[in-house]
């Protein structure tokens, strides 16, 4: 490699710094990829929780289990329609009849009808 302005001596030894900076930046770049990749595979098949043979009276014990709960369940009593803790708090909405308000648009429809045509005769 010519480099033009260095001696032979100066320039390997002031560019292999540089290199060899270069190379351990590529290498723990390629590091930290390979890392990310390989949690992308699935891992292999392990079992931790092997298959275990139950007994009969470990089979009694999970029934037992199971009716407790079932009883449990229906004991809880079932809702008896919605439930708004905000009822009582909130204040009751004004009972306003819409039909007074069509009919309040409704005439002064007929006034801004009948005005603009009596200036007009």
């Amino acid at each position: 490699m010519k480099v033009r302005g260095w001696r032979r001596g100066e320039a390997e030894t002031t560019m292999a710094p540089t290199i060899l900076r270069k190379l351990s930046w590529a290498a723990l770049f390629s590091a930290a990829l390979t890392g990310v990749a390989s949690a992308q595979l699935p891992m292999p098949s392990i079992n931790l929780e092997q298959e275990k043979h139950r007994t009969p009276e470990q089979i009694e014990h999970d029934k037992a289990i199971d009716k407790a709960y079932q009883s449990a369940t229906q004991k809880i009593p079932d809702k008896s329609g919605p439930s708004d803790p905000w009822a009582t708090v909130r204040p009751a909405p004004p009972a306003t009849a819409p039909k007074k308000k069509l009919e309040t648009s409704q005439t002064k429809k007929q006034q801004l009808s009948e005005g603009a045509k009596k200036p007009g005769e």
